[in-house]
């Protein structure tokens, strides 16, 4: 496995990648560091521009079949993880950015959010339900550590007792426990860790600004001895490169004391094909076939299945037998035993009274 482009701590092997809304190809900026340290001790700091974003709403509405949430909020546009396979990296394409090094190295920051946020829960037809963080880009990356946005959005939802999941494949997470341990003891919040690799030089090269594998597993302890569900993502499982890691990893987070555990093959909308296929040239040329392969063959023969209802459920029979390893696992380990579920009727509306909705 080759790790030239892990050492400069991105992921995207090129910046040089045509939108679908914008033809004009576009020129690494080049590399270099900054003062700054490492990520999590580990390779230093690339420089990285980020821009305050002034939106005018903060919840995103959600009507697609597939996902089991109907709101969301992202504080960050862009993610400093890097993750070679990301599904959100095309949305950089509307801001006139590449898909790759841009969406890794030009972030967007809303720290209005938290304000724009009480004011959307006081608005008279809200209605309580549980909000996702963390389903477009990692409301721990880095930048969270300078700006604390999710943080204070967590304040905003524990204050009108307000359910909240959390998705993440940061150990930064743990930092907000003060406020998470109380609200899981109400039961309105739980957090989802992903781990998709325990190899630590197989992380750094598919996610190499997210948390070590290590310290995402600890994290997944620490939560529950602080009485927040915890679950396990073991998504997206990589063909060829992290398939055979899926017991082990069940196995550690169910060590940890995860509740439950989630598993998707992985996806390449859009741009991320052409980029995910430069990254395995650049790391893995001896198995890129066979991991485009199999992909293809779990996709009804395309990089990607973009349709409702199919797109996250692969086919064929290595998709398969993923699924049934990973169901296997699961049983094993005591895992999915009970479906989880957030209390909405404790919610308070900013300026109001207690509601229940029904």
């Amino acid at each position: 496995m080759g790790n030239a482009r892990a050492s400069e701590g991105r992921g995207a092997v090129t910046n040089a990648a045509s939108t679908r809304f914008d033809d004009k190809a576009r020129e690494a900026d080049g590399d270099w560091l900054d003062e700054r340290e490492g990520i999590d001790g580990e390779a230093p700091r690339l420089r990285t521009e980020i821009t305050v974003e002034t939106p005018r709403t903060i919840i995103t509405r959600n009507q697609s079949p597939d996902i089991g949430f109907d709101r969301s909020i992202n504080a960050y546009r862009g993610c400093e993880h890097g993750c070679i396979y990301c599904f959100a990296r095309p949305t950089h394409a509307y801001m006139n950015l590449s898909p790759g090094r841009d969406f890794e190295s030009k972030l967007f920051a809303k720290p209005s959010a938290p304000d724009l946020l009480r004011k959307e829960l006081a608005a008279k037809k809200y209605e309580c339900r549980p909000i996702a963080l963390g389903t477009n880009t990692d409301p721990y990356q880095p930048i969270e550590s300078d700006y604390r946005i999710t943080r204070g959005i967590l304040e905003v939802l524990a204050e009108h007792r307000h359910p909240v999941t959390i998705t993440t494949k940061s150990a930064r997470v743990v930092r907000d426990v003060d406020i998470l341990g109380p609200m899981a003891a109400d039961g309105l919040a739980a957090v989802m860790m992903s781990v998709t690799s325990l190899d630590p030089r197989i992380a750094m090269t598919m996610e190499p600004r997210a948390s070590a594998p290590a310290k995402r597993i600890a994290a997944i302890g620490a939560l529950t001895r602080a009485g927040v569900p915890t679950f396990l993502s073991l998504s997206p499982v990589v063909p060829a490169i992290t398939d055979h890691e899926i017991e082990a990893i069940v196995e550690a987070a169910a060590e940890q004391g995860a509740r439950g555990a989630f598993s998707l093959m992985v996806r390449l909308p859009h741009e991320v094909s052409p980029i995910f296929r430069a990254w395995l040239d650049a790391n893995f040329p001896d198995r890129k076939d066979k991991v485009m392969n199999l992909i293809r063959e779990a996709r009804g023969g395309r990089d990607n299945d973009p349709d409702f209802h199919t797109r996250m459920r692969p086919q064929g029979p290595y998709a398969m037998m993923l699924k049934a390893r990973f169901e296997a696992a699961c049983r094993k380990h005591g895992l999915n035993r009970e479906r989880m579920s957030l209390r909405t009727d404790l919610f308070v509306k900013p300026g109001g009274d207690q509601l229940s909705l029904f």
